[in-house]
């Protein structure tokens, strides 16, 4: 494990990099191109979800359509250590930059893409620069912004969060009405511009100079490990069966890869991410506690708008508007706890917080049924997304302020893969415990009538508001509450889930966040870093 410290640049030059004090004024200006770059990252897979039928309606390849969210997401999980990584050696900003360019080439080519085999790898393209972009963000403020002043900034990620989230789909919506589907990929190019316009001019980091050797092999066996749990948990229950061969066989080249590259990683010069992090408590608790924010996040509110279109009678046409409470709560409460850490440096009170908040979100959530009204559910929405507003930019401060400042890109990189990676897997696992319910619920309410004349009942993601409006009162009724036992099931096993968090929670240690320069306060949290170690 000491080789792994021989190598990188002198300490010096990190100190000159990542400890010189910046001006409010300079940070500022930076920020801009950053928050650019971060609606950039955010907003995609929204806006191209909503226009995905018309897409299909005009490529085909109906039987591709799956691969080109996929595509995306496999190139974006595989390379966000790596990018990670590839800042720490050779430069922040170079990295940061390259990735934007590579995002809008594959933008650019999306949008020009004449058939859906195109499509799928210019996705590919795209996804390959998306995994440097949260990454480069997040390394960059690590780098500019000490972890004591980090929460005055974090309210203005969450607005960026909360804005993607509603806007997106609205975007997307109306570009794919009044323009054509080409234009959700350019409408990336002139966002993108102005971010590589503010970042070059403004961001100013000294070059660093590294002669170490990349870690090839790491680097593969790492990507083949994500790639393999990418699509497990894309495919398993949908296109082949749990128990399938292939994705048994996938488990097991996963597994084998992971296995190989930790032996890897401990014996190369320079590992692709060094697992001495993980011998830091608080690196290794905040990194469990990323992966179930996005196993919540991403796996339980995906089916928040089905119910409020299916059950509430929601319009379609609003939908990124359905879940503005839960962000509402999200950024109001990341606004107030990045002031209270700033000022009192202290962060310890707010993940347990967060966790039980999230975990009562999820319990209060379950209880909604088809008699629900939409006031109740908003409410319980603005709980859940609090919860996660104690957890979002503190799990990546904290992370952050866990590892030593030369591996600031790869701890950024690792947070947001386990974030990125939890949302996968709750995606998957609550998708099929969502169908298997709503399977079961039209079977003992209806018998033989589910699947005879059901119009496609037994799939939810196929029965749209109007489709069902247009069956009898009967299914009609039923499929209300089997929607609402659907997703009774998914916020129960959510909750069960927000219990792990809680606990990883309540272990995290004080350590004292590093400041502006090398005062007593700067020293001391440095000894508290190195006394975190387990």
């Amino acid at each position: 494990m000491s080789q792994s410290k021989t190598a990188g640049p002198a300490p010096e030059e990190q100190t000159a990099e990542e400890e010189q004090p910046r001006s409010p004024r300079e940070i500022r200006l930076v920020m801009v191109g950053l928050v650019v770059t971060m609606l950039l990252a955010m907003l995609d897979n929204l806006i191209v979800g909503t226009a995905m039928p018309t897409i299909v309606g005009d490529l085909g390849g109906a039987e591709h359509l799956s691969w080109v969210v996929t595509s995306y997401t496999l190139a974006t999980a595989a390379s966000t250590p790596i990018w990670g990584k590839l800042g720490d050696l050779y430069g922040r900003k170079g990295t940061f930059l390259t990735s934007i360019v590579i995002f809008l080439v594959g933008s650019a080519l999306s949008g020009l893409s004449q058939n859906m085999n195109e499509l799928i790898g210019f996705r590919a393209l795209q996804g390959l620069g998306a995994g440097g972009l949260m990454v480069g963000v997040m390394s960059i403020m690590g780098a500019l912004v000490p972890p004591r002043d980090r929460g005055k900034y974090q309210g203005m990620f969450a607005a960026v969060m909360a804005l993607a989230t509603i806007g997106g789909p609205l975007i997307g919506g109306f570009i794919t009405d009044h323009l054509s589907w080409h234009w959700t990929f350019y409408i990336n190019l002139p966002l993108g511009v102005v971010a590589l316009a503010v970042v070059v001019v403004t961001l100013k980091l000294p070059k660093v100079r590294n002669t170490a050797r990349i870690d090839y092999l790491g680097a593969l066996l790492l990507t083949t490990g994500i790639v393999s749990l990418t699509l497990i948990t894309t495919w398993g229950g949908q296109q082949y069966a749990w128990g399938s061969k292939q994705i048994l066989g996938l488990a097991a080249l996963s597994a084998a890869s992971l296995i190989a590259f930790c032996y890897v990683e401990q014996r190369v010069q320079e590992p692709m991410l060094p697992l001495s992090l993980f011998k830091n408590l608080n690196f290794t608790l905040v990194s469990i506690i990323g992966f179930i924010v996005g196993f919540v996040m991403f796996g339980s509110t995906v089916f928040l708008p089905l119910y409020q279109q299916i059950v509430q009678g929601a319009s379609a046409t609003n939908s990124g508007l359905l879940l503005m409470p839960m962000m509402f709560g999200m950024l109001v409460v990341s606004l107030v706890v990045g002031q209270a850490v700033t000022k009192t440096g202290k962060y310890r009170i707010y993940p347990i917080i967060g966790t039980v908040v999230m975990t009562g979100g999820m319990v209060l959530l379950s209880t909604m049924g088809t008699g629900t009204s939409s006031f109740t559910s908003a409410c319980w929405m603005v709980v859940l997304g609090a919860g996660m507003g104690f957890l979002m930019q503190i799990t990546m401060l904290v992370a952050q302020n866990s590892v030593e400042l030369k591996d600031v890109g790869v701890a950024s990189s690792t947070a947001t893969l386990f974030r990125t990676i939890g949302g996968s897997f709750g995606v998957a696992l609550f998708g099929a415990l969502f169908n298997n319910r709503v399977t079961e619920t039209m079977k003992e309410r209806l018998g033989e009538q589910a699947t005879a004349g059901g119009g496609g009942v037994k799939d939810p993601g196929q029965m749209s508001p109007a489709a069902l409006r247009k069956l009898p009162d009967t299914i009609q009724d039923a499929y209300h509450h089997a929607v609402s036992n659907g997703l009774h099931t998914v916020f129960l096993w959510g909750a069960a889930a927000a219990v792990i968090a809680i606990a990883a929670a309540v272990f995290l240690r004080e350590v004292p966040l590093r400041g502006v320069g090398t005062g007593k306060e700067d020293k001391a949290a440095e000894a508290s870093l190195e006394a975190a170690a387990i």
